[in-house]
């Protein structure tokens, strides 16, 4: 448990901490929007980069290829479930089920490099590939939570309706999302520019990275416990679930890493994406594709419950799973 111990009493976990509290305690602490939006053009920047870089200088692991296949084929398959548990136990419609399933097979970016940061500090680092595996689970749960929504429409998808598939707006939104395509440009670039490239730019993408992630998770913590105070259909079933659901699919990309090979950072890594929930790319695509589902309850669920669950004790937890596999 020292392990976990040591993560949350990290400056990367407590500044996140500390901006949940401020806003908790309704304390006028911000930190204006644009500067948090280009802490985190930084932070995709980095991480793409420091991935690319270390694909270039060992080459594509084969392992690349498994793991891709896999998170594309869960991304798409976890909707389904938290669908089931949504309508059962959740008791949402199907088309508030739907919108909030594709939360729930997408990934969170943020989730990711704040986990990589902690498997770094903790020597525990993870292939730089995983960016790729990132990009692939972006967008097959979107499709999946719009077929399980469409059940609920009747025609949907044979109008002119935005709730369909057939609105190119949607794709944009979902393709072309800037967190990803940086995150994936940079990884791009890291490749092209090898060792030798990086170094007269290693120093800001480096050395300033761990400080940058504070002060963007601090903006993140204010976010989240303001939206949690302004949540109206979030209820105690629903909350539970925002807790209940990375754990199911943190323990479904434990079987699967396990299966693959995967082991380490690597599969601590692959873990976090299982087990986060977007809340960037698929509410922009939902609020396009479905605006009857209520936007409020996705992004309660997937900004101001499983993100700060994921980022206090989730980050840990999946780190002490993957250390299972050996």
């Amino acid at each position: 448990m020292t392990d976990i111990a040591a993560t949350l009493l990290s400056p990367v976990i407590l500044f996140f901490v500390l901006g949940a509290l401020a806003a908790l305690a309704r304390s006028d602490l911000e930190i204006p929007e644009q500067i948090a939006k280009g802490l985190s053009l930084y932070l995709m920047a980095a991480i793409g980069l420091k991935g690319g870089i270390e694909v270039s200088a060992a080459g594509f692991d084969p392992q690349m290829l498994s793991a891709g296949a896999a998170g594309t084929v869960l991304s798409f398959f976890l909707p389904f479930l938290g669908f089931a548990l949504l309508r059962s136990f959740g008791r949402l419609s199907a088309l508030d089920a739907g919108a909030v399933a594709a939360h729930y097979g997408s990934v969170s970016v943020v989730t990711f490099v704040t986990g990589i940061a902690v498997l770094d500090a903790n020597g525990d680092r993870a292939a730089g590939w995983m960016v790729a595996v990132l990009a692939l689970m972006e967008t097959p749960a979107i499709i999946a939570g719009l077929i399980l929504a469409r059940g609920s429409l009747g025609d949907l998808g044979r109008t002119r309706n935005p709730e369909g598939f057939g609105d190119h707006s949607i794709w944009r939104e979902v393709l072309l999302n800037g967190p990803v395509v940086l995150l994936v440009g940079s990884f791009l670039i890291g490749i092209i520019a090898g060792k030798q490239g990086y170094a007269p730019v290693a120093p800001f993408f480096t050395d300033m990275f761990r400080g940058v992630l504070c002060l963007f998770l601090l903006s993140m913590g204010l976010l989240a416990a303001r939206r949690l105070r302004e949540a109206r259909s979030l209820t105690p079933r629903l909350a539970l679930l925002g807790i209940a659901l990375p754990l199911v699919n943190a323990a479904v990309g434990l079987g699967v890493a396990g299966a693959i090979g995967l082991s380490g950072g690597t599969a601590a890594a692959f873990i976090i994406l299982c087990a986060s929930a977007s809340y960037i790319a698929v509410p922009a695509a939902m609020s396009l594709a479905l605006p009857r589902a209520d936007a409020g309850l996705y992004l309660a669920m997937s900004l101001a419950v499983t993100f700060p669950f994921n980022i206090i004790f989730g980050i840990p937890l999946y780190a002490r799973m993957a250390g299972t596999l050996g």
